[in-house]
C-alpha cells in the first residue's frame, strides 16, 4: 500500500480520524470486495494530489468490526470524509475519480459541516 494511505483500526479511529487537526478520508473497505480494488488506484492518486492537506487511511471491514458498525455501513467500498471530528460527506460505491475530488474540494473550502459524530 502506497505510503500515503494508511490503515486505520478500531483502535486508533478516534485519534487518527475523529481527533485530526486536518480532513480525513477513510476508505471502508475489504481485501475480497473488487469494487473496493476499483477505486484504491483513485485514492492512491488523490493522496499524493492533497498530500499534506488532507490524510488518507484505509479500514478494512472484516478486520475492524466496530467503527463500520458505530457509522452504519452495510456497503463497501464507503468513503467518509471527516473535519474537525465531524463527518461532513459520505461516498458509497464506486464513482467517478472528479466527484470525489469534488466532495474533497468542497470538504476544504468548507462546506458546512453535515453530521456530526461523537465516538463512545
Amino acid at each position: 500500500m502506497p505510503q500515503h494511505l494508511a490503515e486505520v483500526t478500531d483502535g486508533e479511529f478516534e485519534a487518527q480520524v475523529l481527533q485530526s487537526e486536518k480532513l480525513v478520508v477513510v476508505d471502508f473497505w475489504a481485501p475480497w470486495c473488487g469494487p473496493c480494488k476499483a477505486i484504491g488506484p483513485i485514492l492512491e492518486e488523490l493522496s499524493g494530489q492533497f498530500d499534506g492537506q488532507v490524510k488518507f487511511f484505509k479500514c478494512n471491514v472484516d478486520n475492524n468490526p466496530s467503527t463500520p458498525s458505530e457509522f452504519g455501513i452495510r456497503a463497501i467500498p464507503n468513503l467518509m470524509v471527516f473535519k474537525d471530528g465531524k463527518l461532513v460527506d459520505q461516498i458509497t460505491g464506486v464513482v467517478p475519480r472528479v466527484q470525489i475530488e469534488q466532495t474533497i474540494r468542497g470538504a476544504l473550502e468548507g462546506a458546512p459541516a453535515a453530521m456530526p459524530f461523537v465516538m463512545q
